[in-house]
């Protein structure tokens, strides 16, 4: 398996489908066991959102891959809501099925595109633990696919030139180096756990977390804006 100790310049095809096929392995089968009435909550990682909203948004965007309908403005605020309005006469059980389809299907699309479309995989990922953590289940932000979305998110934030970062994960036994390579001063360093450092990138909620990050404010590394 793929750890993030093991970044490299050379971009791996086959990540985002793995990120994607794993994730769906361990959230379609939570979903499907969950009350219609779970799907009505609330999420605090997206404000005016429920569940439900949030996953016809992750399918959505997974079926626009697949199908190559990625126009101008396709991710707006506003490209988002109308996706999500469209399935507003689906049943929980038609959204799941569109989710599970595109976690399966979007992978080798997004494979095969260079690397301009990773940043959706990573996205759907953090989405999912969204979700979990809404429905008070363990594993938000973490999970079998954690290695996989590190790799990934130290990748897309050196692609980026993102704030240098040196981070020393409490479940990992070797630090993630994320951002750009570090000019004439030190990188930025975070100690702490992998998934507060992924809440910190995706500017979710930290509920609490306990770290230490020095050398850069917590609200520039968030990428997902």
């Amino acid at each position: 398996m793929t750890t993030p100790a093991d970044v490299t310049d050379v971009r791996d095809p086959e990540l985002p489908g793995r990120l994607l096929a794993t994730e769906r392995d361990a959230l379609i089968p939570l979903l499907r066991s969950r009350p219609d009435a779970d799907f009505a909550l609330p999420t605090a990682a997206c404000p005016g959102w429920t569940v439900r909203d949030v996953l016809a948004h992750c399918s959505a965007t997974l079926t626009r891959v697949v199908e190559g309908r990625l126009e101008k403005g396709v991710f707006s605020p506003e490209s988002n809501d109308r996706d999500v309005a469209e399935r507003a006469g689906w049943s929980n059980a038609q959204v799941v099925d569109e989710l599970e389809r595109g976690m399966t299907e979007a992978g080798p699309v997004i494979g095969k595109a260079g690397g301009v479309l990773d940043m959706i995989a990573l996205g759907e990922w953090v989405h999912a633990g969204d979700v979990r953590e809404t429905l008070g289940e363990p594993g938000a932000y973490t999970g079998a696919a954690l290695a996989d979305a590190l790799v990934l998110l130290a990748r897309i934030t050196r692609e980026k030139e993102h704030v240098p970062l040196h981070a020393d994960l409490d479940d990992f036994d070797e630090p993630v180096r994320l951002g750009a390579v570090a000019g004439d001063g030190p990188p930025a360093r975070f100690i702490g756990d992998a998934a507060t450092l992924v809440r910190l990138y995706a500017g979710r909620p930290l509920n609490g977390a306990g770290y230490e990050l020095a050398g850069a404010e917590a609200e520039r590394l968030n990428i997902f804006g």
